[in-house]
């Protein structure tokens, strides 16, 4: 079974193709015009183990918000579209990961019903030029169109960057075990009410 996605999404604010696999290597080619989105994208890819094509032409002129959240969407979307009905995978993945001094949980639960909960203090406005709010604002969009229930703690931590990076690299390896097909019941929908 190949587990992949292409989205295509346009409007007056931006202009997105993506490509996911989600059985690939971690390759990645991330493309937003937002060089620590690109970044943190590729964090994510790697250590998800995502092959990830992302292409974005936004308004960056104006700011990040609208090349943030609408690769979000596309992101989300292009799980959800390679997830299917969802038989087969773990579900659940969970990762307690250390960046420097920055200490993040991270849980997700693939579950259908989109949430996102963040208990983040991020000390800085901005890292870069990017304003460090539109962390949530990722979050937000991606737990909404993925179907994601997603918990981010951070439990120690004063450096933004190192916060930020710890969580997108938590988020790649607790989705990492979430999409692994769990091979005692590879063609179960891991509910007990038969769908998610």
């Amino acid at each position: 079974m190949t587990r992949t996605a292409s989205v295509e999404r346009t409007t007056k604010e931006t202009s997105i193709s993506l490509a996911l696999n989600l059985d690939g290597r971690g390759e990645s080619s991330i493309q937003t015009g937002c060089g620590f989105l690109d970044h943190m994208l590729t964090l994510f890819a790697g250590h998800g183990r995502f092959d990830l094509t992302l292409t974005c032409a936004g308004d960056c002129e104006v700011d990040y918000h609208h090349t943030t959240e609408d690769a979000a969407i596309c992101l989300g979307t292009a799980f959800a579209q390679a997830l299917g009905d969802k038989r087969g995978i773990t579900r659940y993945g969970s990762m307690l990961l250390p960046m420097d001094e920055a200490l993040i949980l991270c849980a997700a639960d693939i579950s259908g019903r989109g949430l996102y909960v963040g208990e983040l203090n991020i000390p800085t406005q901005k890292v870069g030029d990017f304003d460090t709010e539109l962390f949530d604002e990722f979050m937000v969009a991606l737990c909404r169109t993925m179907g994601l229930n997603l918990h981010i703690r951070q439990l120690a931590g004063k450096n933004s960057h190192h916060i930020i990076e710890g969580a997108f690299k938590a988020l790649g390896r607790a989705l990492r075990a979430a999409v692994a097909i769990d091979l005692a019941a590879a063609n179960e929908i891991p509910s007990t009410k038969g769908v998610l």
